[in-house]
């Protein structure tokens, strides 16, 4: 076998674990997921999974950064360009979400939806080292994206803010979850042709009125 015919087969051993590891991770959970079960779906042995990843916990971290990769960035752009303007409201703050997010169709045409039910997998698989990871990389953004919610709702504590976008995940984890029964529920009862972002844009408006609801 040539030097690039090998190449080429180690790329496509890693991609097929990615790839079948990213569905089962999201349909079924990290915790509930095996190795074995991964190696089974990617038709690969386990030591191709130890060659590649290591192990089970660096593998998720690589199926999540091929989204996180894409979207942090794009979404930090936005979140700073957005920060410059002297008056801001969550309304804008959510919307520098939505063409990142879309742009993960590139990874898969379920992108999305995918790499929403994986964040969401990762809260509730209590995945911490998962968290740990993306504080780590992507903690600028994460700092930016407080600045804006702080900035847009000022009367809310840092509690506050947790809470909400706890919640505020729940809801779009559900949603994008659910997409393509709730598109064609929306076709059948409203005749409404609806994709994927204008699915995101419909929740926008519930996200922004629910993170900036007066405190108790």
């Amino acid at each position: 076998m040539s030097k690039a015919a090998g190449k080429v087969g180690k790329k496509d051993t890693k991609q097929r674990i990615l790839d079948a590891a990213e569905v089962l991770f999201a349909e079924q959970g990290f915790n509930d997921t095996s190795l074995r079960r991964i190696t089974s779906a990617a038709d690969v042995n386990l030591a191709a999974v130890n060659y590649h990843f290591g192990s089970k916990k660096d593998l998720i971290k690589a199926v999540m950064d091929r989204y996180l990769a894409i979207f942090m960035p794009r979404a930090d752009a936005a979140l700073r360009q957005l920060l410059v303007d002297p008056a801001i409201t969550l309304h804008q703050v959510f919307d520098c979400f939505v063409a990142p997010l879309m742009e993960l169709t590139v990874v898969k045409r379920r992108g999305p939806e995918i790499f929403l039910q994986l964040l969401g997998r990762g809260y509730i698989d209590n995945q911490g080292f998962l968290r740990w990871f993306i504080v780590n990389h992507y903690g600028e953004v994460l700092e930016h994206f407080t600045r804006a919610i702080h900035k847009a709702a000022p009367e809310l504590s840092s509690a506050d803010v947790f809470w909400r976008l706890h919640f505020t995940l729940g809801t779009v984890v559900f949603t994008m979850a659910s997409s393509e029964a709730l598109r064609d529920i929306a076709k059948v009862d409203f005749n409404e042709d609806i994709d994927v972002e204008g699915l995101v844009r419909k929740v926008i408006p519930y996200l922004a009125s629910g993170v900036g609801a007066t405190p108790c």
